[in-house]
């Protein structure tokens, strides 16, 4: 991701031009109220309003008007001189140290010799001012030099600007290709842990069949049918798989998705949901969502539950989704592994879930009592390798 460098000096190009027309018109009203002919100062107020409004408009019209230091400064230096020629007074002398910080957003370091030109005016001006006023020489004589300042600390300022967005930038872009990385990893994951799977045993069982049709009929029937079956099964999965990537959308509230996914089963079994305000990290809140996903279509499904009740809590680091049923239960073996022999292959995939996660799945269930599972999941997750 390429950072576009004219994005600092035009937002720093702004906030010159408007310090400095706020500051000029200030010493213009000053100079309205000290000077025994307030046309000048009234003048220069006026110059310096037009020339930021012109500046403003300029950048909001064309921002990479930035990347062109020789016209912006000409014009910058055009104001100013309309300014002096209207009031050199304190007006000019604010003026001048605008443009020098100007020139210090568009042109960086070398914007010091544009501040010390702008200073060698600000000298001859002052010795002019002083020959009629010489009672107030330190105040006038501080004037000229603040534009060498105000041009290095504009080019600083700029330069500390940019690398900052760059960073920024690039800070950003690292968490999408992190992200996306991620999503990927997840993807193939699914894939592998279900159609993949599937699909091999697919593939085994068609490579077998030419060679059953000659010798073993019967066998070749067993065999078309479980190609028919796997074809199925495959199809199954991957619509599951794709309905389980759609149960989540990361943008949305975790508590509106959870409610979703609750209303799904809403009309095979009633679904009572209760979700403290939780933010899980985008891997915590999607393994969260199929395990629920998978807890509901049990308790609608195999178990035959009535009523089902749904609970978030986070505490302590963790979040812990509690899914209770009042359906037909069963006995949980100490060793899940032996949940594949029975199939539930629905209540294996939950316990993988977890702990893919970092976290645990603890089921609790005897015939005729209905189920519990509770998922907890630490908040951030392991990193993978």
């Amino acid at each position: 991701m390429t950072v576009d460098r004219a994005v600092a000096p035009a937002a720093l190009g702004r906030a010159v031009l408007l310090g400095n027309g706020a500051t000029t018109l200030t010493a213009g009203g000053t100079g309205l109220r000290l000077a025994a002919d307030p046309g000048p100062p009234l003048l220069a107020a006026g110059t310096a309003a037009a020339a930021t409004a012109a500046g403003l408009t300029a950048l909001a019209w064309n921002p990479y008007v930035v990347r062109h230091p020789v016209p912006v400064l000409l014009a910058d230096t055009f104001a100013v001189l309309a300014v002096l020629a209207a009031d050199p007074g304190i007006a000019y002398f604010c003026a001048a140290a605008g443009a020098s910080a100007l020139a210090g957003v568009v042109l960086g370091p070398r914007a010091v010799l544009v501040g010390a030109a702008h200073a060698a005016l600000g000298y001859a001006v002052a010795a002019r001012v002083l020959a009629g006023a010489p009672d107030h020489a330190e105040f006038v004589l501080a004037f000229p030099i603040a534009c060498v300042l105000a041009a290095a600390g504009a080019a600083v300022a700029t330069a500390a600007l940019r690398r900052h967005v760059e960073l920024s930038v690039r800070v950003v872009a690292s968490a999408q290709r992190a992200a996306a990385a991620g999503e990927r990893a997840r993807l193939a994951r699914e894939l592998h842990d279900s159609v993949a799977k599937t699909l091999r045993g697919v593939s085994f069982a068609a490579l077998a069949l030419p060679q059953s049709l000659r010798r073993h009929p019967d066998l070749a029937e067993r065999l078309a049918g479980t190609v028919s079956a796997g074809a199925a099964a495959a199809a199954r999965e991957a619509r599951d798989l794709l309905d389980g990537l759609r149960a989540d959308e990361p943008d949305r509230d975790f508590g509106d998705t959870l409610a979703d996914l609750c209303a799904r089963f809403a009309d095979r079994v009633p679904v009572r949901l209760d979700a403290e305000p939780l933010d899980p990290p985008v891997a915590v809140r999607y393994e969260l969502c199929r395990i629920l996903q998978e807890a509901l279509r049990n308790a609608a499904g195999h178990a035959a539950a009535t009523s089902v009740a749904v609970r978030v809590r986070g505490r302590g680091g963790v979040v812990e989704l509690t899914v209770d049923d009042d359906g037909r239960g069963f006995d949980v073996p100490p060793d899940p592994a032996a949940l594949r022999a029975r199939h539930h292959y629905g209540i294996l995939g939950m316990t993988e879930r977890a702990r893919s996660a970092g976290g645990s799945l603890r089921i609790v269930s005897r015939p005729g009592t209905g189920t519990s599972i509770r998922a907890t999941i630490p908040l951030r997750t392991p990193a993978r390798a």
